[in-house]
Order: C-alpha cells, then sequence, then structure tokens
C-alpha cells in the first residue's frame, strides 16, 4: 500500500472495491472501476481507504463492500456480557461497540438470537471485526 488514505479530491480517485474477506487473503486478483486489473501478492494486508497505485493524476484506492451482519444493542452490562459470551461460544466474527455487538450474517447466529430472543437489527455496514488471536497455551 503506497499511503493508506488518498489526499485527492474524490473525482481523482479510482476504486478497487473489494468484499471483507478478499482484504484477509495475501494473493488475490480484482478489477478497479475504471476497468484497470490488478493482482496482489501482499507482504501486509491492505486497509480500507488505502492507496494501491497512482498514475496520471488519479489514485487508485481500494474499498471494503458494506455487508449484512447481526447487530444485538446491550441492554445492560450483563447483557452484554452474556450476549458476548454466548455469541464467542459461535466463534463468528464480531465487531464490538460500547453499546452493541455486530456478529457475522450467519444461520448459527440466527438461530441463538431466535432462541434468546434478543433485539437485533440487520444494518448492511463495513464490517470490520476484531482479529483472530490463538488461545495461549
Amino acid at each position: 500500500m503506497l499511503e493508506p488514505a488518498s489526499s485527492r479530491p474524490l473525482e481523482e480517485q479510482v476504486v478497487l472495491a473489494a468484499e471483507r474477506r478478499q482484504f484477509l487473503k495475501r494473493r488475490w486478483r480484482g478489477v478497479a472501476e475504471d476497468g484497470t486489473e490488478f493482482g496482489f501478492d501482499l507482504e501486509t494486508r491492505l486497509a480500507d481507504g488505502g492507496v494501491i497505485f497512482q498514475d496520471g493524476g488519479k489514485d487508485y484506492i481500494v474499498r471494503q463492500l458494506p455487508e449484512a451482519v447481526y447487530e444485538v444493542p446491550f441492554e445492560s452490562p450483563a447483557h452484554a456480557a452474556l450476549v458476548a459470551w454466548k455469541t464467542g461460544n459461535l466463534h463468528l466474527p464480531a465487531q464490538i461497540f460500547d453499546d452493541r455487538l455486530r456478529v457475522l450474517h450467519d444461520e448459527a447466529m440466527a438461530q441463538l438470537l431466535d432462541r434468546e430472543g434478543w433485539a437485533f437489527t440487520e444494518p448492511v455496514v463495513l464490517f470490520q471485526p476484531l482479529k483472530a488471536m490463538a488461545h495461549a497455551v
């Protein structure tokens, strides 16, 4: 990645849109909105908004596509702990906020929400879950 963000005006930026899962890969291919093809063999992951190429007064930037998630609002600290514990047992990607939890849109999570009767919404957002970490031994 050349820069973490472009300083050029929007009309001088060309977007290569990619699903979140592409950002996890080291090798992948994509096509920018102007038809320019890119192939990546990366040492480090790309980040949403990062400049991947500069040419002719334009910055090519990579943008993560929004996706549907389950969003569960916390009713209290005890409810937050329960939601986090039960959701964590599913080992699904999650994004934690002070007042809510976002979780990958998945059948197992749908079943948990139904079983527990928790309030939830299904927004389409830029989902940036926590990075997975191995358990300590």
